[in-house]
């Protein structure tokens, strides 16, 4: 396995915090032999995301993550940019580095003025060009595990109360098995994960391009569509036109297969276990939370979530 270690800090087992996570930045960027003055957090959600000062991007994860994973997402990343895909580069260090038992990975910043989202025409041209690309055989990715985290982040959040906890749990059993039974109408290939507007950005040179790597996986490509169609249907974030264009450039409108109200339940309740793990740190984040629990116990509208 490829990559530096630094040895563990215990005190950081339990804690991700900006400050706490821009100690692992400065142990990781020694290590990589980049400097971590002047670097500024971009984000604070299942990564820390920070801009270097020099053109770099530095994602860590959180405490215990896979490491297989990390190294997918460079292995990816390298073999999409050996096709010429329009995807983030990986910087050509030996990476990921392990710092306090987190994976950091460094990539190319893909502009110096912040993030500009591409449109949701790109996102669909982007998914297609993706999907229509086939795995070289050197690059293993496992099957897509939609549940593999859930039950985790339910058991780990801090501040569910045991009510909500048991409905969440009964409900992760309930669209197991609805999932399980699922007929898929498109072939089935390398997959995102976690494809929406929000992760195709424009580089500096305002070309639409992949982000986030990590949960590239061989699954059903319904998966990498589930989310466009969410936004629009249930959340109200994409307008109609919007839709329209996407299912007309990408080639197939997931909400006419029948399958959808499974993979739109499924796809939600990810969502809420992703919600209740943070719900711990900020007030907002537990309000959230309960809000969305509490939509999927009565059926209430979900134009109020707000995107994280």
């Amino acid at each position: 396995m490829t990559g530096h270690t630094a040895p563990a800090k215990s005190s950081h087992e339990d804690v991700f915090t900006p400050a706490d996570t821009a100690l692992t930045l400065e142990r990781a960027c020694a290590l990589a032999g980049l400097d971590a003055e002047g670097a500024q957090l971009m984000r604070l959600g299942s990564n820390a995301v920070y801009r270097l000062a020099a053109p770099v991007v530095a994602r860590i994860s959180r405490t215990g993550a896979n490491v297989q994973e990390a190294h997918r997402a460079i292995g990816v990343a390298r073999w999409l940019e050996s096709v010429s895909y329009p995807a983030v580069r990986a910087l050509s260090l030996d990476q990921p580095v392990i710092v306090d038992d987190r994976c950091v990975t460094f990539w190319e910043a893909l502009s110096d003025n912040g993030d500009e989202y591409a449109s949701v025409r790109e996102t669909a041209e982007v998914l297609a060009q993706l999907h229509a690309l086939t795995l070289p055989p050197n690059l293993e990715l496992p099957p897509l595990s939609p549940f593999e985290k859930a039950d985790r982040r339910i058991q780990s959040s801090t501040k569910l109360s045991p009510a909500d906890r048991d409905f969440l749990t009964e409900k992760l059993t309930e669209l197991k098995a609805s999932y399980s039974a699922l007929s898929f109408s498109l072939p089935q290939g390398a997959i995102h994960g976690d494809a929406n507007v929000g992760n195709v950005l424009r580089d500096r040179h305002g070309k639409a391009t992949l982000i986030d790597l990590d949960g590239f996986t061989v699954g059903p490509r319904e998966w990498d569509l589930a989310l466009t169609a969410i936004y629009y249907d249930r959340f109200g974030w994409h307008t109609r036109e919007e839709y329209e264009t996407f299912t007309e450039v990408y080639g197939f409108d997931i909400m006419k297969w029948t399958g959808y109200p499974v993979m739109r339940d499924v796809r939600e309740f990810l969502m809420v276990t992703w919600i209740s793990q943070k719900s711990g740190e900020s007030e907002q984040t537990a309000t959230e939370a309960r809000k969305r629990i509490s939509a999927l116990r009565t059926g209430a509208s979900r134009k109020d979530w707000h995107p994280y």
